[in-house]
C-alpha cells in the first residue's frame, strides 16, 4: 500500500525552477523497465497462484539477467510467495541494504475500469493498470535498476538484497515468514529502502512540490467491543439492553483522546511544514516543533485530520452487528474498532485504555495480532542518499520525514530491528492518486525518472568511491 502525506499537509515546499534530469536513463533502460512493467501488471496478483507465477517470472528475468541460481529464490508461503534477490557486493561498504516492494494488489472489478486492469496502456501522459502505482511501478524501478547495473559490471561495496513479497495488502504473512522463518535470507541487513512508502507530490501543472521520506508507521490493531445479555420478548423492553450498553460504550470512545505525542520524525515534519503554512496552522505547527506537547498548539492542529493523527493514537468504531431477531431482545452486539497506534505504544496498553473506556459490562479483545515498531532513526546516510536521489531530478525540493497513518511491510522489519525507510520515486498529484481505486496511474515520465531515482540511491549507499 502506498502512503503518502498529501502535499498540501506536507507543505515543506521550496522548489527551484529549471531542474534538468541528472543521469538520464537510456533508451535501452527505458525500453527494459517498460517490458517489465508491462509484463508485472499482466498479472492478476490479487489471488495467490497469480503472485507465484509473477515471482517466477521475475526470478527467471533476474536469472537471465545474469544473477546467479543460489542468489535468486522464490519463497513459497501458503497460497503465495515472495521473491529475494542478493546482488554480491565486495564486503567494504558494511552490512547488507534490503530493497522493499511488493508484487500483490488490490482486486480491480474489470466492469467499473475504463480500461483493462491488468493491461499497462499509455494514455494521455500516463501508465494505466491495476497496482501501476501501488506498488509494481517500484518494485519495476528496483528490478530493472538491478539488472541494468548487472549488465554494466557495477560491484556495489555491500550486499543489495530484494525482497517482493507476495501479501502486503492483506496479511503480510510472506514477510512475516522470511523474518521468523528464513532470516538468513537477508542476513544481517542494516536497514531497508521501502519503494512502497514516502514519494513525492506535484501541483496541478506537474511542478514537484514536496517529497515525504517514510520514517515511521503507525501500529494497524482492530478490537472488538461486545456486550452481551440473555435477551428476551421484545414485547417486554428491559433496563439492561446490549445494543444500548455498546451505544453508550462507542459514545465514549468518541469523546475520548488519547495523550498527545511526538518523536523526532513528526517534531521535523511539523518544522518543515511551518516554513510554508500561514496564519494559525502555521504557526502552530512552529510552536509544537519548537515546545513539544504545546497544548495551545495541539489544539489548533487537531482541527486539521492530516495533522491530528500525526499527533497520537487514533480509534474509530467501523463495524457494527447485534440482535438476531426484530422481534427478540439483543443477546449480543459487536462492534469493531480500528486503531492506529503511535510508534512505541503496546498494544496491550491500548487495549487496557480501551476497556477503561468501554466499562466493566463490555468485552474488549483483539480481532486479530498485530504488529508495533518504533520509529526508525534518522539516519544521516539515508537522508543524503534520499535527498541527493531525489534532487537528481527535482533539484531543490526539501525533503522530509514524515509518519505514516497507515502500515506497509516496512512495520514488520522495523519490528524485527531493522530500521526502515519509505523512499519510493514517484512523484504524483493528490488529484491523480488512485492507489487501490479506479484507473490506477502513474505519470509515464515520473516511472522513468524514478531509475534514475533508484541508480543514485544505491551510488550514494553502496558505489565505488
Amino acid at each position: 500500500m502506498v502512503l503518502r502525506w498529501c502535499a498540501s499537509a506536507l507543505a515543506a515546499l521550496l522548489f527551484t525552477s529549471g531542474a534538468a534530469l541528472a543521469q538520464t536513463p537510456s533508451a535501452a533502460e527505458r525500453g527494459q523497465a517498460r517490458d517489465i512493467y508491462a509484463h508485472v501488471v499482466a498479472f492478476d496478483s490479487s489471488t495467490g497462484a497469480q503472485n507465484v507465477a509473477l515471482a517466477n517470472y521475475l526470478a527467471e528475468r533476474f536469472r537471465a539477467g545474469g544473477f546467479a541460481a543460489e542468489d535468486v529464490t522464490v519463497l513459497p508461503v501458503g497460497e503465495t510467495a515472495g521473491l529475494v534477490v542478493r546482488y554480491r557486493g565486495d564486503g567494504t561498504g558494511g552490512r547488507p541494504i534490503l530493497f522493499l516492494a511488493h508484487m500483490d494488489v488490490v482486486p480491480a472489478l474489470h466492469s467499473d475500469w475504463v480500461r483493462d486492469p491488468f493491461t499497462l496502456i499509455e494514455e494521455d501522459g500516463f501508465f494505466f493498470g491495476r497496482g501501476s502505482l501501488d506498488n509494481k511501478a517500484g518494485l519495476t524501478q528496483l528490478a530493472a535498476t538491478f539488472l541494468s547495473l548487472r549488465a554494466e559490471g557495477f560491484r556495489p561495496t555491500r550486499d543489495l538484497i530484494i525482497w517482493f513479497s507476495g501479501d502486503e495488502e492483506t496479511s503480510g504473512t510472506s514477510t512475516q515468514a522470511l523474518l521468523g522463518e528464513h532470516r538468513a535470507l537477508i542476513g544481517d541487513a542494516e536497514f531497508a529502502l521501502n519503494s512502497d512508502g514516502g514519494g513525492g507530490g506535484l501541483s496541478a501543472t506537474g511542478a514537484p512540490t514536496s517529497y515525504a521520506l517514510q520514517t515511521a508507521e503507525k501500529t494497524y490493531a482492530s478490537f472488538t467491543f461486545t456486550a452481551r445479555n440473555p435477551g428476551g420478548h421484545s414485547s417486554a423492553p428491559r433496563a439492561d439492553n446490549a445494543i444500548y450498553e455498546l451505544g453508550e460504550a462507542l459514545a465514549r470512545l468518541r469523546a475520548f483522546q488519547f495523550p498527545v505525542m511526538w518523536n523526532d520524525t513528526t517534531l521535523l515534519s511539523f518544522r518543515n511544514a511551518a516554513q510554508a503554512t500561514g496564519g494559525p496552522e502555521g504557526a502552530a505547527l512552529r510552536r509544537f516543533a519548537d515546545n513539544p506537547g504545546d497544548r495551545r498548539a495541539a489544539r489548533t492542529l487537531a482541527q486539521n485530520p492530516n495533522i491530528s493523527t500525526m499527533m497520537r493514537t487514533t480509534c474509530v468504531a467501523t463495524m457494527l452487528s447485534g440482535g438476531h431477531a426484530e422481534n427478540a431482545l439483543p443477546q449480543s452486539a459487536t462492534a469493531t474498532v480500528n486503531c492506529r497506534i503511535f510508534p512505541g505504544v503496546a498494544v496491550a496498553d491500548v487495549q487496557s485504555e480501551l476497556q477503561a473506556i468501554a466499562g466493566a459490562g463490555i468485552e474488549v479483545a483483539p480481532l486479530g495480532p498485530s504488529n508495533s515498531s518504533d520509529a526508525s532513526p534518522l539516519r544521516p546516510d539515508v537522508m543524503n542518499a534520499a535527498t541527493a536521489a531525489v534532487h537528481a531530478v527535482y533539484p531543490g525540493v526539501v525533503v522530509t520525514p514524515y509518519m505514516s497513518a497507515g502500515a506497509t511491510d516496512g512495520l514488520f522489519f522495523r519490528a524485527a530491528g531493522i530500521p526502515t525507510y519509505g523512499v519510493g520515486a514517484v512523484f504524483i498529484a493528490d488529484a491523480d492518486d488512485f492507489a487501490h481505486g479506479l484507473n490506477e496511474r502513474v505519470p509515464v515520465e515520473v516511472f522513468y525518472s524514478g531509475l534514475t531515482h533508484w541508480r543514485v540511491m544505491i551510488n550514494e549507499l553502496a558505489g565505488q568511491d
